[in-house]
């Protein structure tokens, strides 16, 4: 493949503290409540977003959980994998899934899509699908597709999953609560919520997946269909494309160790739903022998010491040295150190905002620009703003719990579908998290598959678009019917 010459785009690093520069630009020029970043604001940004940081006083308090725990749960699974790869049995297995296909390779795609799409509609599943990219992306390559191909499985799965929020408690719950709390009396419907969350997911599924078969088959056909660039191309071999000539050896030793592999994200997915928000105790009390939470409460702490575990069990039982283990598993950590930094700095620009005001300033502008508008538009604004304050609110949780006291009110005051107006935040702020260099599931996801963020931005213009025009429909129709 010729390789691509003239303008080369920065790296995500880089986007993302233009990123933070040019917010603490913009508050030297805004005055009222905002207060000017300062440099120093700016070079600890990152560091305040590792770890965490809060402050002001009153109205103006603020508090930003640290990254931490994000970057050192995918170091963790680095080192899971790195152990995992050691073995041969991850190329055993999807060269053993490549050759039972058999030319039906394609129908990988709709099955695994839909399943990330589940996790998304009914828990919110976003960071904890880094830990899947490395395997889906080397096992779409081994098919014959490329590694974007397998970035879009997982990121517009899970995305379109969470656009399309049912019960998803970080997005929905926590929206509908919010609501329910700025206005005394009023019972959210969660009957609408639920329907309209399902037709928002299935549609936006539906759309997704067109483009991705369709490109899929296209770059299965001719290689140099691909929208990666050379470099990509010979980064994505290098990380994932298999170098040995014969087709590893599918043994006993290996079979268990997949196994293994798979048990270890079942666990770490039924640990991570909310059983109790749906009323189920089946897990209660039995599983938290390990860690002291049972499932449903586990979270990236709990999850960090799951995959080291796991690491030394798989490593024990294909009777690596204890040298071999530790080799493995910090070769495996030294990959994702900058998934990890990418996280952590993306998280900076909310430090940013919070710390400046700003972050308040543009909700309270955004339900100003909404007061007295014609009904009609009301729909179609209000998921323009959300469309806006997504980008600059990455959190789904966040800005569902700081934004809807604000617009939910607004809604009923006009005599408007509150449910609907939740649903405007859900799926504006979907749409966004598909492609906002300031989530750091989109960065991390995309710097472990070696795709750069232009090149992702380019491929999902027109699905995003196709998305948008729906939600559009669907939003509006439902706002005057209701």
């Amino acid at each position: 493949m010729e390789k691509k010459k003239g303008f080369k785009m920065p790296s995500a690093f880089t986007i993302l503290f233009l990123i933070i520069i040019i917010l603490a630009i913009i508050t030297q020029f805004i005055g009222g409540d905002v207060i000017p970043a300062k440099l120093s604001d700016v070079v600890m940004a990152a560091p305040r977003a590792l770890v965490g940081y809060s402050g002001g006083e009153g109205a103006s308090a603020f508090s930003v959980s640290g990254a931490i725990d994000v970057s050192f749960f995918v170091m963790m699974l680095g080192g899971f994998l790195g152990v995992v790869n050691k073995t041969g049995a991850l190329e055993a297995g999807i060269a053993r899934i490549v050759k039972k296909l058999n030319g039906k390779e394609i129908y990988m795609i709709p099955v695994l899509m839909f399943l990330f799409s589940l996790g998304g509609t009914t828990y919110g599943m976003a960071e904890e699908t880094i830990g899947f990219y490395a395997l889906i992306v080397s096992t779409m390559m081994a098919a014959g597709f490329d590694a974007i191909t397998g970035a879009s499985v997982i990121l517009l799965g899970a995305g379109v999953g969470c656009l399309g929020s049912t019960i998803n408690p970080f997005a929905v719950g926590v929206a509908v609560d919010s609501v329910q709390a700025a206005v005394p009396g009023l019972k959210i419907d969660q009957t609408i919520i639920m329907g309209l969350g399902a037709l928002l997911w299935i549609t936006s599924y539906l759309i997704a997946l067109f483009f991705v078969m369709r490109y899929a088959k296209r770059v299965k056909a001719d290689k140099t269909k691909t929208v990666l660039t050379a470099a990509e191309v010979e980064a994505t071999e290098a990380a994932f494309a298999d170098d040995e000539e014969e087709e590893p050896e599918w043994t006993g030793k290996r079979k268990v160790i997949m196994l293994l592999f798979a048990f270890t994200f079942v666990v770490m997915i039924c640990s991570l739903i909310p059983w109790g928000d749906f009323n189920v105790h089946f897990f209660d009390g039995w599983t938290s022998f390990l860690n002291g939470l049972s499932f449903g409460e586990w979270y990236f702490q709990e999850l960090q010491a799951w995959f080291f575990i796991m690491a030394v069990v798989v490593g024990l039982v294909y009777r690596l040295k204890e040298t071999e283990i530790i080799s493995a598993f910090m070769n495996g950590v030294a990959d994702m150190i900058s998934v990890a930094l990418i996280v952590a700095v993306s998280r900076g620009i909310t430090v940013i905002m919070a710390q400046t005001g700003l972050q308040t300033y543009i909700l309270k502008a955004a339900a100003d620009a909404l007061q007295g508008i014609n009904s009609g538009l009301f729909t179609s604004m209000s998921y323009i703003i959300y469309i806006g304050l997504s980008f600059l609110i990455p959190s789904t949780s966040g800005l569902a719990s700081g934004s809807l006291p604000v617009f939910g009110p607004l809604a009923v005051k006009l005599g408007l579908s509150p449910e609907v107006m939740i649903m405007i935040f859900s799926g504006a702020c979907g749409l966004v998290n598909l492609v906002t260099p300031t989530s750091g599931v989109v960065m991390g996801g995309l710097a472990t598959s070696r795709v750069e963020f232009t090149t992702w931005v380019r491929f999902v213009g027109k699905i995003m678009l196709c998305i948008l025009i729906a939600n559009l429909i669907i939003l509006s129709v439902a706002m005057m019917i209701l």
